[in-house]
Protein backbone atom coordinates (compact mmCIF):
# COMPACT_ATOMS: atom_id res chain seq x y z
CA UNK A 1 0.00 0.00 0.00
CA UNK A 2 1.51 3.19 -0.81
CA UNK A 3 1.87 6.35 1.26
CA UNK A 4 -0.61 8.34 -0.78
CA UNK A 5 -3.33 5.39 -0.31
CA UNK A 6 -2.28 4.87 3.18
CA UNK A 7 -3.13 8.58 4.28
CA UNK A 8 -6.35 8.77 2.23
CA UNK A 9 -7.25 5.10 3.62
CA UNK A 10 -6.32 6.67 7.67
CA UNK A 11 -8.46 10.04 7.21
CA UNK A 12 -11.75 8.68 5.84
CA UNK A 13 -11.85 5.93 8.17
CA UNK A 14 -11.46 8.46 11.03
CA UNK A 15 -13.42 10.58 9.60
CA UNK A 16 -16.19 8.31 9.16
CA UNK A 17 -16.43 6.81 11.97
CA UNK A 18 -16.18 9.94 13.57
CA UNK A 19 -19.03 11.00 11.68
CA UNK A 20 -20.97 8.00 11.54
CA UNK A 21 -21.29 7.17 15.17
CA UNK A 22 -24.17 9.39 16.44
CA UNK A 23 -26.02 10.28 13.56
CA UNK A 24 -29.46 9.83 12.25
CA UNK A 25 -28.16 6.80 10.33
CA UNK A 26 -26.82 4.93 12.77
CA UNK A 27 -29.63 5.47 15.00
CA UNK A 28 -32.14 4.00 11.81
CA UNK A 29 -30.35 1.02 11.78
CA UNK A 30 -30.20 0.67 15.57
CA UNK A 31 -33.92 1.14 15.40
CA UNK A 32 -34.89 -0.69 12.53
CA UNK A 33 -33.03 -3.69 14.09
CA UNK A 34 -34.72 -4.05 16.99
CA UNK A 35 -38.14 -4.58 14.60
CA UNK A 36 -36.59 -6.68 11.89
CA UNK A 37 -34.07 -9.50 10.96
CA UNK A 38 -30.58 -7.88 11.54
CA UNK A 39 -28.97 -9.05 8.64
CA UNK A 40 -31.51 -7.65 6.28
CA UNK A 41 -31.54 -3.89 8.26
CA UNK A 42 -27.30 -4.24 7.97
CA UNK A 43 -27.23 -5.55 4.34
CA UNK A 44 -29.70 -2.53 3.27
CA UNK A 45 -28.04 -0.28 5.49
CA UNK A 46 -24.35 -1.28 4.85
CA UNK A 47 -25.18 -1.63 0.90
CA UNK A 48 -26.52 2.05 0.76
CA UNK A 49 -23.63 3.62 2.70
CA UNK A 50 -21.16 1.15 0.47
CA UNK A 51 -22.76 2.89 -2.67
CA UNK A 52 -22.69 6.27 -1.14
CA UNK A 53 -18.98 6.31 -0.39
CA UNK A 54 -18.23 5.01 -3.83
CA UNK A 55 -20.50 7.56 -5.67
CA UNK A 56 -18.86 10.88 -3.31
CA UNK A 57 -15.49 9.20 -3.91
CA UNK A 58 -15.78 9.27 -7.30
CA UNK A 59 -16.98 13.11 -7.71
CA UNK A 60 -14.17 14.18 -5.52
CA UNK A 61 -11.51 12.51 -7.98
CA UNK A 62 -13.25 13.87 -11.15
CA UNK A 63 -13.36 17.81 -9.68
CA UNK A 64 -9.83 18.19 -10.03
CA UNK A 65 -10.04 17.16 -13.56
CA UNK A 66 -12.80 19.59 -14.02
CA UNK A 67 -11.76 22.61 -11.71
CA UNK A 68 -8.21 23.65 -11.44
CA UNK A 69 -6.66 21.39 -8.38
CA UNK A 70 -5.76 24.75 -6.61
CA UNK A 71 -9.04 25.54 -6.68
CA UNK A 72 -10.50 22.16 -5.24
CA UNK A 73 -7.71 22.01 -2.75
CA UNK A 74 -8.50 25.39 -1.05
CA UNK A 75 -12.56 24.15 -1.68
CA UNK A 76 -11.67 20.89 0.30
CA UNK A 77 -9.59 23.13 3.21
CA UNK A 78 -12.63 25.41 3.66
CA UNK A 79 -15.06 22.59 3.60
CA UNK A 80 -12.82 21.02 6.67
CA UNK A 81 -12.80 24.02 8.58
CA UNK A 82 -16.21 24.73 8.12
CA UNK A 83 -17.18 21.31 9.06
CA UNK A 84 -15.01 21.49 11.80
CA UNK A 85 -16.86 24.64 13.40
CA UNK A 86 -20.15 23.16 12.40
CA UNK A 87 -19.96 20.22 14.38
CA UNK A 88 -18.61 22.03 17.34
CA UNK A 89 -21.34 24.27 17.75
CA UNK A 90 -23.82 21.72 17.06
CA UNK A 91 -22.10 19.29 19.99
CA UNK A 92 -22.74 22.45 22.15
CA UNK A 93 -25.92 23.33 21.19
CA UNK A 94 -28.07 19.95 20.19
CA UNK A 95 -29.56 18.15 22.97
CA UNK A 96 -27.94 14.51 23.46
CA UNK A 97 -31.11 12.43 22.68
CA UNK A 98 -32.19 14.67 19.90
CA UNK A 99 -31.15 12.44 16.87
CA UNK A 100 -32.29 9.22 18.36
CA UNK A 101 -35.97 10.35 19.57
CA UNK A 102 -36.29 12.52 15.96
CA UNK A 103 -35.11 9.32 14.53
CA UNK A 104 -37.41 7.12 16.25
CA UNK A 105 -40.81 8.84 16.32
CA UNK A 106 -40.26 9.57 12.35
CA UNK A 107 -39.87 5.47 11.69
CA UNK A 108 -42.87 5.13 13.98
CA UNK A 109 -45.08 6.95 11.96
CA UNK A 110 -43.71 5.91 8.94
CA UNK A 111 -44.85 2.19 10.22
CA UNK A 112 -48.23 3.60 11.41
CA UNK A 113 -48.82 5.27 8.03
CA UNK A 114 -48.58 2.03 6.02
CA UNK A 115 -49.87 -0.58 9.08
CA UNK A 116 -53.62 -0.44 7.07
CA UNK A 117 -52.76 -0.72 3.72
CA UNK A 118 -50.38 -3.29 4.83
CA UNK A 119 -52.73 -5.39 7.09
CA UNK A 120 -54.86 -5.25 3.82
CA UNK A 121 -52.70 -6.87 1.54
CA UNK A 122 -51.72 -9.24 3.73
CA UNK A 123 -52.86 -12.29 2.36
CA UNK A 124 -52.36 -11.55 -1.79
CA UNK A 125 -49.04 -10.51 -0.76
CA UNK A 126 -48.65 -14.55 0.94
CA UNK A 127 -50.01 -15.88 -1.90
CA UNK A 128 -47.74 -13.94 -4.23
CA UNK A 129 -44.49 -14.87 -2.09
CA UNK A 130 -45.85 -19.12 -2.46
CA UNK A 131 -45.44 -18.36 -6.07
CA UNK A 132 -41.72 -16.84 -5.81
CA UNK A 133 -38.22 -18.50 -5.39
CA UNK A 134 -37.33 -18.20 -1.73
CA UNK A 135 -33.71 -16.70 -3.15
CA UNK A 136 -35.36 -14.26 -4.99
CA UNK A 137 -37.67 -13.05 -2.56
CA UNK A 138 -35.17 -12.81 -0.10
CA UNK A 139 -32.61 -10.32 -1.80
CA UNK A 140 -35.84 -7.99 -3.23
CA UNK A 141 -36.86 -8.07 0.56
CA UNK A 142 -39.12 -4.75 1.58
CA UNK A 143 -37.01 -4.90 4.43
CA UNK A 144 -33.72 -4.49 2.98
CA UNK A 145 -34.85 -2.21 0.64
CA UNK A 146 -36.62 0.56 3.54
CA UNK A 147 -33.41 -0.05 5.20
CA UNK A 148 -31.50 0.52 2.20
CA UNK A 149 -33.76 3.92 1.25
CA UNK A 150 -34.04 5.40 4.65
CA UNK A 151 -30.07 5.26 4.93
CA UNK A 152 -29.05 6.30 1.17
CA UNK A 153 -31.45 9.48 1.45
CA UNK A 154 -30.82 10.16 4.55
CA UNK A 155 -26.83 10.90 4.02
CA UNK A 156 -27.34 12.51 0.94
CA UNK A 157 -26.32 15.92 1.28
CA UNK A 158 -25.27 15.31 4.59
CA UNK A 159 -21.67 16.45 5.61
CA UNK A 160 -20.36 13.10 6.08
CA UNK A 161 -21.08 12.54 1.72
CA UNK A 162 -19.32 16.49 1.50
CA UNK A 163 -16.60 15.77 3.39
CA UNK A 164 -15.86 12.25 1.45
CA UNK A 165 -15.90 14.42 -2.03
CA UNK A 166 -13.46 16.68 -0.54
CA UNK A 167 -11.34 14.27 0.73
CA UNK A 168 -11.44 12.41 -2.39
CA UNK A 169 -10.19 15.46 -3.92
CA UNK A 170 -7.49 16.21 -1.94
CA UNK A 171 -6.37 12.41 -1.15
CA UNK A 172 -5.95 9.20 -3.04
CA UNK A 173 -9.69 8.20 -4.18
CA UNK A 174 -9.04 4.71 -3.39
CA UNK A 175 -7.93 5.19 -0.21
CA UNK A 176 -10.53 7.48 0.62
CA UNK A 177 -12.95 4.21 -0.52
CA UNK A 178 -11.41 1.59 1.36
CA UNK A 179 -11.38 3.43 4.31
CA UNK A 180 -14.49 5.11 4.05
CA UNK A 181 -16.06 1.65 3.42
CA UNK A 182 -14.24 0.03 6.84
CA UNK A 183 -15.45 2.65 8.41
CA UNK A 184 -19.24 2.50 7.48
CA UNK A 185 -19.22 -1.21 7.99
CA UNK A 186 -18.01 -0.83 11.41
CA UNK A 187 -20.46 1.56 12.71
CA UNK A 188 -23.38 0.14 10.99
CA UNK A 189 -22.45 -3.27 12.21
CA UNK A 190 -22.08 -2.31 15.65
CA UNK A 191 -25.52 -0.27 15.51
CA UNK A 192 -27.09 -3.00 14.21
CA UNK A 193 -26.06 -5.22 16.62
CA UNK A 194 -25.71 -3.17 19.41
CA UNK A 195 -29.28 -1.93 18.60
CA UNK A 196 -31.37 1.03 20.87
CA UNK A 197 -28.75 0.16 23.85
CA UNK A 198 -26.05 1.51 22.77
CA UNK A 199 -27.08 4.32 20.70
CA UNK A 200 -28.51 5.73 23.59
CA UNK A 201 -25.97 5.80 25.84
CA UNK A 202 -23.72 7.50 23.22
CA UNK A 203 -22.81 10.91 23.98
CA UNK A 204 -23.45 12.66 20.92
CA UNK A 205 -21.74 15.72 22.94
CA UNK A 206 -18.17 14.21 22.94
CA UNK A 207 -18.52 12.38 19.53
CA UNK A 208 -19.34 16.07 17.64
CA UNK A 209 -16.46 17.49 19.75
CA UNK A 210 -14.05 14.62 18.63
CA UNK A 211 -15.76 14.60 14.75
CA UNK A 212 -15.44 18.36 15.11
CA UNK A 213 -11.28 18.80 15.95
CA UNK A 214 -10.72 16.57 13.60
CA UNK A 215 -12.71 18.10 10.51
CA UNK A 216 -10.32 21.20 11.84
CA UNK A 217 -7.29 19.28 12.05
CA UNK A 218 -7.19 18.26 8.52
CA UNK A 219 -8.28 21.81 7.86
CA UNK A 220 -5.25 23.15 9.44
CA UNK A 221 -3.09 20.24 7.44
CA UNK A 222 -4.90 20.82 4.43
CA UNK A 223 -4.03 24.92 4.29
CA UNK A 224 -0.53 24.04 5.21
CA UNK A 225 -0.09 21.33 2.42
CA UNK A 226 1.37 22.53 -0.97
CA UNK A 227 -0.91 22.20 -3.75
CA UNK A 228 0.69 19.24 -6.73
Amino acid sequence: MSLSVAQGFTKSLAMTVLSEIGDKTFFAAAILAMRHPRRLVLSGCLGALIVMTILSAVVGWAAPNLVSRKWTHHITTLLFLGFGVWSLWDAFHDGEAEDLDEVEAQLDADLKANGGETKEKNQDSDDLKKQRQPLLAQFFSPILLKAFSITFFGEWGDKSQLATIGLAADENPLGVVLGGILGQALCTTAAVLGGKSLASSISERIVGLAGGSLFIVFGIQSYLSTVE
